[in-house]
């Protein structure tokens, strides 16, 4: 299985222990049930490369898992973790703002999956991360929150327990582990289609509104204290703007019609909008169109790209449209 994320330890990204910039993650060959204990060796002192056992990630050496026989995790009001859960953290040059609670999240995208790899050692939240539980990896979830993942090409789901930080990779919204990824059929194909929505333990049953605002990662520079030193980067709370661009509606979508786009941007001024799909054409791309959208009172003209053929596409063409310097898209998923 190729990986296709870059995540972030906590005690480096999260802990404020070492540099943001590097990744995290990694687990003991194993290929049985996750042991009683933690795995000899995972010592988060040690860089990057020495703390792992091996380079690259996999499943286990066996057949795939009977995940029937796996019980999902019960939601339940818990404590927030003393790691992993820092207001804001920084990770390859973006600000990521975690969310005081769950409640009312829904976002869809691209998933991932991690496993082999990063068995028996520790997550974000200092928990050991066993690659045979339902579990997963969010960037801005609080930690632990439940979430049930919904694989939107075949309708399968599963509730997952979130205690871990990840996936950084440009166009993943969550990383499932390998359990999960049997679970809902995106083992071993490596990536899906998804939807995620929290779950609020006290109301478990408790329908989403019409419209629901998914937050993404938000930039913000770092200040300077006075000793000159850079003081942890404190970001805004998103603009109206930057919450309507990123509003979806949170009805489900009918099974096997999920389409991937790209989202060079959106405006509240279709003139504007119009500009930057010609700018975007001009510059060679193609297949773009201007969806329209009411979002809280408000008509946003956002500027698409696609449907795209997979996530292999997604980000082949995230690529293309970074390297013409019309900026970094946003995955979306549409009928």
């Amino acid at each position: 299985m190729k990986l296709r994320h870059v995540a972030v330890f906590a005690s480096c990204a999260l802990v404020g222990a070492c540099a943001s910039h590097a990744p995290r993650r990694g687990a003991a060959p194993a290929s049985t049930r996750a042991p009683s204990r933690a795995e000899p060796g995972d010592d988060v002192s040690r860089s990057q490369s020495e703390r792992y056992r091996q380079n690259s990630d996999d499943g286990p050496a066996a057949p795939p898992i009977d995940v029937s026989k796996i019980p999902e995790p019960v939601p339940k009001s818990e404590p927030r973790s003393r790691y992993g859960n820092k207001d804001s953290y920084e990770v390859l040059g973006k600000t990521y703002r975690v969310l005081p609670d769950g409640r009312g999240y829904v976002e869809r995208g691209i998933a991932s999956w991690y496993g082999n790899k990063f068995h028996g050692y520790m997550t974000s939240s200092f928990e050991k991360y066993d690659m045979y539980a339902f579990s997963a990896a969010h960037k801005t979830l609080p930690l632990p929150s439940y979430a049930r993942v919904t694989n939107l090409d075949n309708g399968k789901s599963v509730v997952v327990r979130v205690n871990d930080r990840g996936p950084f990779h440009e166009n993943r919204v969550i990383d499932l582990s390998y359990a999960a990824a049997v679970k809902i059929g995106v083992w071993p194909k490596g990536t899906g289609l998804v939807e995620v929505r929290a779950i609020d333990p006290a109301r478990p049953n408790e329908a989403l509104p019409p419209s629901t605002l998914a937050l993404a990662p938000s930039r913000t520079p770092a200040t300077t204290t006075s000793t000159g030193s850079p003081a942890s980067p404190k970001p805004a709370p998103p603009s109206a703007a930057a919450l309507a661009e990123r509003a979806i509606d949170a009805k489900p979508l009918p099974i096997g019609t999920a389409r991937i786009y790209l989202q060079l941007g959106a405006y509240g001024d279709r003139a504007n909008a119009e500009r930057a799909m010609l700018g975007a054409q001009r510059a060679g791309l193609a297949d773009l169109a201007i969806v329209s959208v009411a979002v809280a009172g408000r008509t946003i003209h956002r500027v698409r790209l696609g449907p795209l053929a997979d996530a292999d596409a997604a980000d082949t063409m995230t690529q293309r449209v970074q390297r013409l310097g019309l900026g970094t898209p946003r995955v979306a998923i549409e009928r």
